[in-house]
């Protein structure tokens, strides 16, 4: 599904998203404001690029900023869960990974974690191993991360609409 059709879901559902960006700098947000009438659903952002802003800002845990690195899907979920406090959303979403040109954390270029949070603390994640330019795994973050918040606006059609 295109980004269009998720945030038709989220107004069916009367729900709002946020986003937290590291690798994709800010691509997620310009690519959900490029569709007409996205603010009624989208309330803002975080591009939480260095380490600190994912602690301080989003509520990253700080040990397991320190024992695991940026890049780990518990990050991704804990960024999801902060943006969408931070902003006031029913839903966030999140990505964090290495686009390179070198690796980072221990984590090989191409390695990306998707997260959305929604209603009642529920957390979906994906774990990606793209390939590519830096570019063509920044693109691809943000497909993957609109697919999975289609997935999950999907699955809860109904149950949150109101």
């Amino acid at each position: 599904m295109d980004v269009a059709g998720a945030l038709a879901l989220l107004e069916r559902q009367g729900a709002t998203l946020a986003v937290a960006e590291s690798l994709t700098g800010g691509l997620i947000g310009a690519t959900v404001t490029a569709v007409p009438g996205a603010s009624r659903v989208f309330r803002g952002g975080v591009i939480s690029y260095a380490t600190e802003l994912k602690r301080d800002l989003l509520g990253v845990p700080g040990e397991l900023l320190e024992r695991e690195g940026a890049v780990h899907p518990e990050v991704a979920a804990a960024m999801a869960r902060g943006v969408a406090r931070v902003c006031g959303a029913r839903y966030g979403m999140a990505v964090t990974g290495v686009a390179g040109p070198e690796p980072q954390d221990g984590r090989p270029v191409g390695t990306v974690f998707v997260a959305v949070a929604g209603p009642g603390g529920q957390v979906w994640g994906r774990e990606l191993r793209l390939e590519g330019s830096r570019e063509r795994i920044r693109v691809e973050t943000v497909h993957e991360a609109v697919d999975l918040l289609s997935s999950v606006l999907q699955a809860n059609i109904g149950e949150h609409s109101g």
